[in-house]
């Protein structure tokens, strides 16, 4: 299932316990309709996922879709969870206060994070 142009795409994976929703590229006043849209189609699940790793643009028209999902999901007993928001989307989610209402995954920063080398602190001190 999949719903796309040069500045938006969306692809849902449906599974028994989870929607997931991948979302690419721009949400804004131009591709808002689709990703509401989107997000309306998605099969009832306890779990929908929205997945941001791609997502290079949030706009107010976004943030608005994205609340009335969560609010929509919610009254049927379900829960949206937003999955590793670009740091761009994160400082609007973060700007709009919706990371205290809709839980965050950070998958990517997490593995990236445990990629990087550890350096000692003892180690720094005896360098300087």
């Amino acid at each position: 299932m999949g719903e796309g142009s040069d500045r938006f795409d969306v692809q849902v994976s449906v599974g028994d316990q989870v929607v997931l929703v991948r979302v690419t590229g721009e949400v804004d006043i131009a591709t808002v309709a689709a990703f509401r849209s989107a997000l309306w189609a998605a099969p009832a699940r306890p779990v929908l996922q929205l997945d941001l790793s791609e997502l290079r643009l949030l706009s107010a028209a976004g943030v608005r879709a994205l609340l009335a999902a969560h609010l929509r999901v919610r009254a049927r007993g379900g829960q949206l969870v937003l999955v590793d928001p670009t740091p761009v989307v994160a400082r609007v989610l973060r700007a709009t206060a919706l990371h205290r209402v809709m839980p965050i995954l950070e998958p990517a920063r997490v593995v990236e994070a445990a990629r990087r080398p550890v350096v000692d602190a003892a180690h720094l001190m005896l360098a300087a």
